[in-house]
């Protein structure tokens, strides 16, 4: 699959899944709409939050700070992610030639994008993965996260031959890459079904370092819970051997 972008023809979105982030995402979209504008990030045009069912401020917050804002009721991340893409397929200058994911809970810096999309600007890679762990704000990834990356990487490096050090959020893909792809998955598993597919049909890859912030407004919903963490561990496990068989 080639990964050489043509001259001038370069355009990006982020899709932000969003619930319950009042206190994080105007921050958060601030951030990437005034990164838009620094060498290196000039390819992104718009920034998607994709609301989730919350029941606080966040589409409005989201939306004062400059973001586009639509909604999935269907609880999820991927199920989020899925809607972002939806509307970027159909939105009228039609889909951008790259795809970025990001959280709205401030873990993210907008000031690595342009280190996320260099990779696929010089034609390196049609898809790139934040990987955190060297460049984490300290308490910024739980335990779990930390053991749950390791045996994620180790599983996929043994069973698939993918290396790949993390899961992070924080990642970017060209549009026909990953509309190659096929994703389906509507929580936990979006991202390592990426990875994974993306190892399977060939698709150059790649990891950068970038910051990982203590997230605003308390724990996290998935890392921060003993039900988010189980619940998880046991879909990324689940997804990491099921893609084994297909």
């Amino acid at each position: 699959m080639t990964c050489e972008p043509s001259p001038g023809s370069l355009s990006a979105a982020l899709i932000i899944p969003a619930l319950n982030e009042a206190e994080s995402i105007g921050g958060v979209v601030a951030g990437f709409v005034a990164a838009e504008r620094r060498p290196g990030v000039r390819w992104l045009d718009e920034v998607i939050v994709v609301d989730n069912g919350s029941t606080d401020a966040t589409s409005r917050v989201a939306e004062d700070a400059g973001a586009t804002i639509v909604t999935e009721r269907q609880r999820g991340y991927g199920a989020a992610c899925l809607a972002g893409l939806a509307y970027l397929r159909d939105r009228a200058p039609g889909p951008p030639t790259i795809v970025v994911f990001a959280d709205g809970d401030g873990a993210n810096v907008p000031d690595d994008l342009g280190t996320l999309l260099a990779p696929i600007e010089r034609g390196a890679a049609s898809m790139v993965i934040g990987a955190r762990d060297r460049r984490a704000e300290p308490g910024s990834l739980t335990l779990p996260q930390r053991f749950g990356n390791v045996l994620a990487a180790r599983l996929m490096r043994h069973l698939y031959g993918a290396q790949y050090s993390d899961l992070g959020p924080f990642r970017a893909i060209r549009w026909d890459a990953l509309t190659a792809l096929g994703m389906k998955d509507l929580n936990y598993g979006w991202t390592v079904e990426m990875q994974l597919k993306a190892v399977k049909l060939g698709v150059p890859a790649t990891e950068v370092d970038v910051r990982n912030r203590c997230r605003v407004g308390g724990q996290s919903k998935v890392a921060g819970t003993v039900r988010g963490v189980v619940g998880a561990g046991v879909k990324i496990l689940w997804t990491i051997f099921r893609y084994r068989s297909t």
